[in-house]
């Protein structure tokens, strides 16, 4: 049984930062993308980050500068390091692992930026 566990979500003050966790289980976690998306509401799903198998990462024009996603193949999670964060970035943040057409999601974690 796949599982994907999202943590580190919380109210912080625009120019914070948090880090997000996602703890993964029932996959083989070095063979698989990680991405972190993000929904807020009334707004479409949006792709925030992702890490490839090798490491290889990409990020949102939103995002770049601020988010930085990494993960350890030891413990089988991937992270989100969120600085200088705004009130735009506030939304449920999700954790997926990728490979080929398959996709696995968790239950998302919520970021709130506000004063």
């Amino acid at each position: 049984q796949v599982q994907l566990v999202e943590s580190g979500g919380a109210l912080v003050q625009p120019g914070g930062s948090l880090r997000l966790s996602c703890a993964a289980s029932g996959i083989i976690f070095r063979l698989y993308t990680m991405e972190w998306y993000r929904q807020a509401p009334e707004k479409q799903r949006e792709l925030v980050a992702d890490i490839s198998s090798r490491g290889s990462t990409n990020y949102a024009v939103s995002v770049e500068g601020r988010f930085t996603i990494s993960r350890d193949n030891a413990k089988n999670a991937v992270y989100l390091q969120m600085n200088n964060l705004k009130p735009e970035d506030t939304a449920v943040y999700y954790c997926t692992a990728k490979i080929g057409t398959r996709a696995h999601w968790g239950q998302g974690t919520q970021v709130t930026v506000s004063s």
